[in-house]
């Protein structure tokens, strides 16, 4: 009875364990299924991040150690099945086979291929087992999506436009300290959308933010970029922001599993899908000749000059223009400029250029409606390289994907819509800006727009700028930089009306909201759920699902056997038929007669032979 109880707790103690390591296995495995993401508290993570061979060696053997618990816990329950199976009839080959599981090995026998192939199998799922469990243990680096959701400004509707139509009324077009930002700004952005065609670097910053190549017309929606965090002042709000923190509100969506705490994770970057604004430029030569743009570059005066003052490197003399342009409908549009000539009134100095611009707001003729404008240019001087042309610029209200990475935000449109009626006042705002932008640009002997173009030009190519410039070239570079003034336009009106202190409370009216959404990525290292595409977490449970199957039908045969003894009250002799000694002792102490090797088919006979236990004073084989 003790022995027999022995041995119950012995299957059992088998059977619970492999119960435990299979458990372990998939309920990692679901875990990881369930939560689809699963990483360690962030100082565990540094520690792994930072000892990535100790975090290797000890995953390696965790999983030899499970391996060979579970390798062991197989050839135990064979040994105890295999000692019962032979107390009835069982051939030579098949004990063999049996000898080779209860030893982790396998047998070759070319007579015999189903137990050679069952035992190859066997063996290399035993094989596999440690590599199973390297694989679901192993952590990864992946990035751990988060979801957002939030507001921001929303330029496109009629409810701010009646805000907008406002603030012109009560303060003009553009406000206080906001000039100087909008001539600064307008024109590096321009420059840096201009550049971009010609590989220069296109990062453009404002406000604090970094936007590639040009800014899109977004306004940051992540308070880790952005930039200002200075506190604007009662008047450096809305159209006359000129740098401060923009408010943001944008947080994250509680997911599924709330409880699971996101960590914080060695780098983070995002994805949003928010508004943006960006414009169609097309611009082409024209003749100045065509009546229905009577682009005028001929009225002129010197008003100044002072003969000695080119001795002094003073202004030797002034030159006033009055460019004209028909902006349709009979209408005509003036531009003034001054640019420095010399005592004759030739202003054509050396490094002197002059490159007039003259916005048009609204159709230039009767097919053309208010979403658009047209800038008429012409370059003079060192600038003569760009003729007579128009540029019609076509505002775009876009909704951009804006990804937020390595302190730089990047925006592409997924779709655009052109302006409607109720957009008027935001055209007339974006025109206003480019009208701005073409007044100032011009100095007194140079003009930003022209040596923008001048210098982009010469910067990426070793020919002389005037006698081998293409056109299609400069009008790319002069359609970017108008681009780039376009969206950087919209980024400064949002940035305004977003500015702290705008509203009150900082939270946006609901009828001037547009929401925002979009993910958070965490760099960090752990477990993710496999894809449909690449089950590998899967794939590495099959041999431990396997040897489990096999280690339970073993040790529930020997426990039944074990249960019928005890029924019979019966007791099998206990030796290991794994143990070479043990079988040559069983042999040796019975009357087995097998054929020897010098039969010429010994081995073969041999193989065929069915043996089993007898037990009458002491076990041994018999056939």
């Amino acid at each position: 009875m003790p022995h027999t109880h022995s041995k119950f707790v012995h299957y059992t103690v088998i059977i619970i364990t492999q119960i435990f390591i299979l458990a372990f296995g998939y309920g990692f495995l679901g875990a990881v299924a369930y939560y689809e993401y699963l990483a360690p508290s962030d100082s565990v993570c540094e520690a792994m991040k930072s000892h990535p061979g100790e975090v290797t060696m000890l995953v390696a053997l965790i999983a030899t150690v499970l391996s060979v618990v579970t390798a062991t816990l197989f050839t135990l329950s064979v040994k105890e099945a295999l000692r019962h199976r032979i107390c009835q009839p069982i051939s030579l080959i098949q004990l063999s086979a049996g000898v080779a599981l209860a030893q982790g090995s396998h047998i070759l026998s070319y007579r015999h291929m189903e137990l050679t192939v069952l035992t190859l199998f066997i063996f290399g799922v035993l094989k596999l087992l440690t590599a199973g469990w390297t694989t679901l243990l192993t952590p990864a680096y992946f990035m751990w999506p988060v979801q957002l959701n939030g507001s921001e400004i929303d330029i496109t509707g009629s409810a701010f436009a009646t805000l907008l139509q406002k603030e012109f009324l009560a303060s003009g077009l553009i406000q206080n300290d906001a000039f100087e930002v909008l001539d600064i700004g307008g024109m590096l952005s321009g420059v840096a959308a201009a550049g971009f065609i010609f590989g220069l670097p296109g990062t453009f910053n404002f406000n604090g933010a970094k936007y590639n190549i040009s800014t899109q017309g977004v306004v940051p929606t992540i308070e880790a970029f952005s930039g200002s965090d200075g506190i604007p002042d009662a008047n450096g709000t809305r159209l006359g922001f000129s740098g401060g923190n923009v408010t943001v509100n944008t947080g994250i969506v509680p997911g599924l599993h709330s409880r699971v705490p996101i960590p914080q994770g060695f780098s983070t970057n995002y994805s949003m899908w928010q508004q943006g604004l960006t414009a169609n430029v097309s611009c082409q030569a024209i003749d100045s000749s065509q009546p229905q743009y009577l682009w005028n570059t001929n009225n002129s005066n010197v008003i100044y000059t002072n003969p000695a003052a080119s001795s002094t490197n003073l202004i030797t003399g002034l030159r006033l223009w009055n460019i004209s342009v028909n902006c349709g409908t009979n209408t005509s549009t003036t531009y003034e400029y001054l640019t420095m000539v010399d005592a004759n009134g030739s202003g054509n100095l050396s490094g002197n250029g002059f490159l007039p611009s003259v916005v048009c707001l609204g159709p230039t003729n009767t097919n053309q409606n208010y979403s658009s404008f047209t800038i008429f240019t012409q370059g003079f001087y060192k600038y003569d390289f760009l003729k007579a042309s128009m540029c019609e610029v076509v505002p775009l209200l876009t909704r951009v994907r804006a990804d937020y990475s390595n302190e730089q935000i990047s925006s592409e449109v997924i779709s655009s819509t052109p302006f409607q009626s109720e957009n008027a006042e935001l055209l007339l705002f974006i025109a206003g800006v480019a009208r701005y932008q073409s007044i100032n640009s011009q100095g007194l002997t140079s003009s930003t727009i022209g040596d923008t173009l001048y210098s982009i030009y010469s910067s990426t190519t070793t020919k002389y700028v005037n006698n081998n410039l293409n056109d299609t070239q400069v009008y790319l570079e002069l359609e970017d930089y108008w681009r780039g003034v376009v969206e950087f336009s919209a980024t400064f009106l949002r940035s305004g009306f977003m500015a702290t202190g705008s509203f009150p409370d900082n939270i946006i009216p609901n009828n001037i909201s547009s929401p925002v959404n979009g993910t958070m990525f965490i760099s960090t290292i752990g477990w993710t759920r496999w894809t449909k595409n690449s089950p590998t977490y899967l794939l590495a449970t099959v041999p431990l699902t396997i040897i489990t199957i096999l280690t339970f039908a073993c040790a529930l045969y020997s426990l039944l056997e074990a249960l019928e003894e005890h029924r019979n009250h019966t007791h099998k002799a206990h030796f290991n038929v794994s143990n070479t000694i043990h079988l040559v002792m069983l042999c040796a102490a019975g009357s087995l007669k097998l054929a020897d090797f010098g039969h010429r088919k010994g081995i073969k006979k041999n193989e065929v032979v069915k043996v089993h236990l007898e037990e009458l004073h002491s076990p041994r084989l018999s056939t």
